[in-house]
C-alpha cells in the first residue's frame, strides 16, 4: 500500500475532516480525498461513512486505520534509525585483525574512532591474514588487515612496511651476521605461524624462488612461543621489525632478512565494489588519514 495514501487517511480521522487534514499535509482537500479514494479502491471497500457529517470509520475502515497507525509508526522508526546510522550515532563496524602487529598499529586508531563515534559497536575478528581474507570475501567483515599482495578482487591501502627479521638462537652459526638471505636458511628448520597466517606464504614462496623446500620444525599462533622456540635452537622464526624489540629475549639474535619480496607489508583491505556502511566509511577515512610510523 502507498504510505502517502495511508497517511492521508489517518489524518482525515485525526483531524476530523478532509480540509483540516489537507492543512496538516500541506495539500488541497481534493488531493486528500483522491488519496483516500485510491486507498479504498485498493482495499476494495469503503473506509469512511461519507453521508455522516464528520468522517466515521466503517468496520473495514477501523481495521485499516489500526494497521495504518502501526505501519506509519514503523516507518517513522525506520527513518529515525536511518538518520542515526547516517549520523554515526548507531551502527556496527566489523573488523578482522591478525594477532601480529595489530595491538601496536591499531589500538591508537581504535581509541580515536571510539572517541569520535561512541555509539558504533566494533565487532572484532582475530585470525591470521589468510583466514581473514576468506572471511572478508564472504562478506562477514567490512575490513581486514592483511599482508600484501592480495587478490585482485580486493582493494588495499598499505599502512605499514617493515623489514622481516629472522630470529635464531645466539649460538646459531648465522648469529654473528647482521643480515642474511633466504638461501642462508636452506639447512635451518623454520618456525612458522600456524596455518591461516599470510606471513607463512611470503616465507615459503621465497624459499621456493631460491630453489628449495623448507623444513618446518614447528608452528604456533603465539609470538612469545615462537621466540622461545628460536631461543631453544629449534630453528629460525620470523617477525616484522616493529615487534622484535617488544619480544626481545636473552639468547635470541635478530637478523635482517635481506631478500626481495619478503618485506612485511600490512594493508587495510576491503572488497572491490562492496557496500560500505557509514560506520565502515568513517573507519576507512580515519585509517587512510592516519600515520602508522
Amino acid at each position: 500500500m502507498d504510505l502517502k495514501n495511508l497517511r492521508a487517511f489517518v489524518e482525515v480521522i485525526r483531524q476530523n475532516g478532509f480540509t483540516a487534514a489537507g492543512k496538516v499535509l500541506n495539500a488541497t482537500q481534493s488531493t486528500v480525498s483522491k488519496a483516500v479514494r485510491a486507498l479504498e479502491d485498493e482495499v476494495g471497500a469503503p473506509l469512511l461513512d461519507r453521508p455522516a457529517p464528520k468522517p466515521r470509520l466503517t468496520p473495514i475502515g477501523e481495521a485499516v486505520y489500526a494497521r495504518a497507525l502501526r505501519l506509519l509508526a514503523e516507518r517513522d522508526d525506520l527513518l529515525a534509525e536511518i538518520a542515526e546510522l547516517r549520523g554515526l550515532k548507531r551502527g556496527v563496524l566489523r573488523l578482522g585483525l591478525p594477532p601480529v602487529g595489530s595491538g601496536i598499529l591499531f589500538a591508537p586508531l581504535f581509541a580515536q574512532f571510539r572517541k569520535a563515534y561512541p555509539g558504533i559497536d566494533i565487532r572484532l575478528v582475530e585470525q591470521g591474514s589468510a583466514r581473514l581474507e576468506e572471511i572478508l570475501r564472504l562478506g562477514e567483515i567490512d575490513f581486514a588487515a592483511s599482508l600484501l599482495p592480495v587478490d585482485e578482487d580486493f582493494e588495499a591501502h598499505e599502512i605499514r612496511r617493515d623489514p622481516l627479521m629472522t630470529l635464531v638462537a645466539a649460538d646459531h652459526p648465522l648469529a654473528r651476521r647482521d643480515t642474511i638471505c633466504i638461501n642462508d636458511l636452506r639447512e635451518t628448520p623454520l618456525i612458522l605461524f600456524e596455518s591461516g597466517f599470510a606471513q607463512n606464504r611470503v616465507i615459503i614462496n621465497a624459499c621456493h624462488r631460491a630453489g628449495f623446500e623448507p623444513a618446518v620444525a614447528a608452528r604456533s599462533g603465539q609470538i612469545d612461543f615462537l621466540v622461545e622456540l628460536a631461543a631453544a635452537g629449534v630453528g629460525a622464526a620470523f617477525l616484522p621489525r616493529l615487534l622484535v624489540e617488544s619480544h626481545a629475549r636473552r639468547g635470541v639474535v635478530s637478523l635482517v632478512l635481506d631478500e626481495p619480496g619478503v618485506d612485511w607489508r600490512l594493508a587495510l583491505v576491503w572488497r572491490k565494489g562492496a557496500y560500505l556502511s557509514d560506520a565502515a566509511r568513517a573507519w576507512r577515512a580515519l585509517a587512510l588519514a592516519a600515520r602508522f610510523d
